[in-house]
């Protein structure tokens, strides 16, 4: 017999929170579900933390359930608050919809939405045209405002101050899981933990206005094993756009992953089997960087295809891998904590820390194929590979960082 989803998110490490257990499980045993996962367009990409959500979405989708990606073309105007301690920037209705357009395209890379297997929706088609006074009326009567306030997403606005606009994101966002069970019948919402609050509004509101029992289920959120968020660079977001952030680039990034943070990412983020994921994340000593070359291997190839994988590995190999190709470049002593351009400019490798920060400018300084735009940037552990990164000056100056 086929092993439950709910039991393979579990093993797999993606279940955070679930309202219901026992009762979702059942379901998800006897029919098809329909579920939904929001994604908001607050840039023209998605980016590795909306990966983690979009490997839910397929392992629910390869168990016969019908994924509802809904891009936020309504819930953009406002902005989640969650987990922000300062407004987002307000983006322009032709902002929206393009990011939005960017996101269907970067999904349907993911999901199959052939033969009605899944569905692309918009919440601009409904909250958009909704009136503002009958919205009071029929759904700010459900929510009680010291509940709203007790929200986590909301705790963490009190000192700076919470504007109304962001006030009424739980209240678009749950209308959302109402609207989409009237039209599609769907019965679960899924989201990264940081969504939990906004997901029982949406759970109370369907019980409320039409009694029928729904679900929320959230996801761990992508984290290194001391609780900060992955996907950071040296660019910025690690993103799933080959434009922004190279397959190269991409690659280097789960190479160079913590050794503690291995057996995670293999779990969450490849489809390989856990035997297989257990095995690799029990390599020791300089064997786990078999593991991280698979890992990255397995990500970039879901992310950017089998082609573009396999060109990033040979790069990291060549450059890596005992080819001389780094051995032979001026070496800078350099760790984990260091300011780049602090290091660079002790390392003579600029003459100036004026002349490091206009090249940065320029967009003339690259570390492990990433440019880098911040010229505050803080190397981090994940930033070298086998205790070396390699920083390009230019178009043909190249040095390596050992680190200290």
């Amino acid at each position: 017999m086929a092993q439950n989803v709910l039991d393979t998110l579990k093993e797999r490490g993606y279940v955070a929170q679930c309202t219901n257990e026992k009762e979702l499980r059942e379901l998800l045993e006897k029919e098809q579900v329909t579920f939904y996962i929001g994604f908001d367009p607050t840039a023209d990409s998605l980016h590795a933390g909306h990966f983690l959500a979009l490997m839910v979405m397929a392992h629910l989708q390869r168990a016969g359930h019908r994924p509802i990606a809904l891009v936020g073309g309504g819930t953009g105007t406002v902005g989640d608050p969650s987990g922000r301690t300062d407004m987002r920037k307000m983006l322009t209705d032709e902002q929206i919809e393009h990011n939005c357009n960017c996101f269907k395209k970067q999904i349907s890379r993911f999901i199959d939405f052939s033969d009605g297997k899944a569905i692309m929706a918009n919440n601009a088609d409904w909250l958009r045209k909704l009136n503002y006074v009958d919205l009071l009326r029929d759904v700010g009567a459900c929510f009680t405002v010291n509940r709203m306030l007790a929200a986590e997403c909301y705790k963490q606005r009190w000192e700076k101050g919470l504007t109304f606009l962001e006030f009424n994101y739980m209240v678009m966002q749950a209308y959302d899981f109402l609207e989409l069970n009237r039209r599609y019948g769907c019965r679960l919402e899924m989201g990264g933990d940081d969504q939990w609050s906004n997901i029982i509004a949406g759970v109370e509101l369907n019980r409320r206005k039409q009694n029928v029992s729904v679900y929320g289920l959230t996801n761990k959120l992508l984290t290194k094993s001391d609780g900060k968020k992955m996907g950071k660079t040296a660019g910025g977001a690690l993103w799933l756009d080959a434009d922004k952030t190279s397959p190269y680039e991409f690659y280097q990034y789960w190479r160079n992953v913590d050794d503690a943070d291995v057996e995670k990412c293999l779990s969450l983020l490849t489809f390989l089997p856990m035997e297989q994921v257990h095995e690799l994340s029990s390599l020791e000593g300089s064997k786990i960087n078999e593991a991280k070359s698979v890992l990255a291997y397995e990500v970039t190839k879901i992310v950017h295809g089998e082609e573009e994988a396999k060109k990033a590995k040979a790069g990291a190999e060549q450059v890596f891998g005992g080819a001389g190709a780094a051995e032979n470049m001026p070496t800078v002593a350099a760790k984990a904590g260091d300011k780049l351009l602090d290091v660079l400019t002790a390392g003579q490798v600029f003459a100036s820390k004026g002349e490091g920060r206009r090249l940065i400018k320029q967009n003339g300084l690259t570390l492990n194929d990433a440019k880098v735009t911040d010229e505050n940037y803080v190397l981090q552990d994940s930033d070298f590979t086998d205790g070396a990164a390699i920083v390009k000056k230019g178009k043909k100056k190249f040095y390596k960082l050992a680190n200290a």
